[in-house]
């Protein structure tokens, strides 16, 4: 006989679910058409800190809290991505995604998020039902055994967190309940710190277009995309894109930025849902040009496609990869760029903007050129910015990828050819680097000479 476990998750209600526990007590074994015998127990859902690796219990949970109370439907959001419980309702209904899925998503498709526990509120959300709730409910936790447990140093942040408001590095017990006090009614994750990484990644991903730069998020904002081109290694840098296009064709999201952090040869998820991506100017500065290209080119090849938008969401697809044992991570990782690229219709948007749009680089470079003058001569991992050559250097002459494949490797002095000691400056330094620019007519006379895929 199998046995089923029923999950209430509760409020202030008492009538239908005595009568439903009643219920369900006095139906007894169900038959299947096998002849298996099937028998059920009820549980009340108590609400505590969950990992979210951790398995539940459940086969099936009815949902009366989560819509108001933001903890227990973040359980119900890594229950519903990451263990195929059955849910009545369908949590996503209730609010757009955010970083919590995200991380539930991707720790499911087998990715290297590091390890991360969501914790209750440090204070009780404005609501009638709170206290009877949580009488009754709410289970009392250690915060310090789980931040031990863990392993110091931690990150806390918030779950939907942005712009890096709320995120505080941890590195004892102090910095733990000085942060957790000081979070208030903001749900906060607490997640493992990656120590001694390589690098900090963060990529920008246009439609079929991602961008892969290398961040320093101690610096102020304007300075912290440095111009750096060999950070990572082909395989990482292919692998950041993949990722990236992974996680937005699963949400369906198609303006998005990531963060992650690569050690060695392993690359972390850290950040992977921003609703508002940040494309200023003054913060891109040297990479701006590209997001500006990418973002009028996915446009029109929505609008003149006649694109449809997809809301819905084909989970299965990538969770049967995710499923297979036989699959190593990198062929899975494969499998999933294979999905991206179908989501986003990759080939077809290359030929659109080859056969439609090969003026875009000129007009973007005359727009540019137009307003101040920025060098754009190599290109990072994942996409091409307009490029053009140095005063006494050769003419272009590497064939450059596009739209999301990783750039080709050229040589150090090569490299140096094509990007001089340029950094991402401010606007009002731009023009200090006029002078070591090709004249605006011998620059569109290049123009033919682009590398293009």
């Amino acid at each position: 006989m199998e046995r089923h476990l029923i999950g209430l998750l509760l409020g202030t209600e008492e009538d239908w679910p005595t009568a439903f526990e009643g219920l369900m007590h006095r139906l007894g074994p169900v038959t299947d058409s096998a002849g298996h015998d099937h028998a059920y127990d009820i549980e009340r859902i108590t609400i505590e800190p969950f990992d979210l690796r951790s398995k539940p219990r459940y086969d099936f949970v009815i949902d009366r809290l989560a819509y108001w109370y933001y903890h227990p439907r973040e359980w119900l959001k890594k229950i519903a991505l990451m263990d195929d419980v059955y849910l009545l309702n369908s949590p996503f209904t209730f609010q757009s995604m955010e970083k919590h899925a995200a991380y539930c998503a991707m720790i499911r498709l087998g990715l290297k998020v590091p390890d991360t526990v969501l914790v209750p509120f440090k204070n009780p959300p404005d609501h009638a039902k709170w206290a009877y709730t949580a009488s009754r409910y709410n289970k009392e936790f250690d915060l310090d055994a789980i931040a031990e447990q863990m392993g110091y140093p931690l990150f806390m942040k918030p779950y939907d967190g942005g712009a890096w408001v709320g995120v505080t590095r941890i590195r004892n017990a102090d910095d733990l309940h000085a942060a957790y006090d000081a979070s208030g009614q903001r749900l906060m994750h607490l997640q493992k710190s990656v120590e001694g990484y390589d690098a900090f990644a963060r990529s920008l991903s246009i439609g079929a277009e991602t961008l892969v730069m290398k961040f320093r998020p101690e610096l102020p904002m304007h300075d912290r995309y440095e111009v750096a081109h060999d950070f990572l290694t082909p395989t990482v840098g292919n692998e950041a894109v993949t990722i990236s296009r992974l996680v937005n064709a699963f949400f369906r999201w198609e303006f998005n930025s990531c963060e992650m952090l690569v050690h060695g040869s392993d690359l972390y998820p850290i950040d992977y849902a921003n609703a508002c991506p940040d494309v200023a100017i003054t913060s891109l500065h040297y990479y701006f040009p590209w997001a500006m290209k990418a973002l009028v080119k996915w446009t029109a090849f929505c609008t003149v496609t006649g694109r449809r938008p997809q809301y819905d969401l084909d989970t299965r697809t990538y969770f049967d990869i995710a499923d297979r044992a036989d699959l190593s991570y990198d062929d899975k990782l494969k499998r999933y760029r294979r999905l991206a690229d179908d989501y986003f219709e990759t080939e077809r948007y290359l030929d659109f903007c080859a056969s439609r749009l090969g003026h875009i680089d000129e007009i973007t470079f005359d727009w540019v050129t137009a307003r101040t003058s920025i060098d754009c001569s190599s290109t990072p991992y994942g996409a091409p910015i307009l490029r053009k050559n140095m005063i006494g250097s050769s003419t272009t002459s590497e064939a450059s990828s596009t739209c999301g494949n990783v750039t080709k490797a050229t040589s150090a002095s090569q490299r140096r050819d094509n990007q001089g000691d340029m950094r991402a400056e401010p606007l009002d330094r731009l023009r200090e680097h006029q002078a070591r620019l090709v004249p605006f007519d011998r620059l569109r006379e290049h123009q033919a000479q682009l590398a293009r895929v």
